[in-house]
């Protein structure tokens, strides 16, 4: 099959700030990693580069996964949902750690339920007092 060199952006359902969430998934392991939100802007630059671009809602600009950290994260597939209005992005993580409290998900704090005690699930990758020099 031949690949698309592009694909319209605009044909996905936004929220009311021009926002659509991203839910990232490692390609190889299928555990999720973290969620984003993504503009158009981020998503084209997404397809342009092969890296993952989002839209920081707490810092209100663009962000390239991994332009403070070095752990870029390389898009092998992105997926909507039937509703059009959710982004799956199965990527390979470089460097080990998706989170930017240094573990390999942002997923990391487990909740008591069922037979599950509260607490960290996992070890950290790097420390970010090393990495993110404010």
């Amino acid at each position: 099959m031949e690949k698309k060199d592009t694909f319209d952006v605009t044909t996905l359902k936004y929220d009311e700030k021009g926002l659509i969430p991203a839910v990232v998934q490692d390609a190889d392991t299928n555990e999720i990693l973290m969620v984003a939100y993504m503009n158009e802007d981020s998503l084209r630059k997404t397809f342009e580069t092969g890296k993952a671009c989002f839209w920081s809602r707490s810092r209100k600009k663009f962000w390239l996964k991994g332009e403070s950290s070095g752990h870029f994260q390389v898009v092998k597939e992105i997926r909507t949902d039937c509703d059009r209005d959710t982004l799956l992005l199965k990527v390979e993580q470089i460097g080990g750690a998706a989170c930017h409290e240094g573990y390999k998900s942002c997923f990391h704090n487990m909740l008591p339920f069922a037979e599950h005690e509260e607490g960290v699930v996992g070890d950290r990758v790097f420390d970010p007092d090393k990495v993110y020099k404010e």
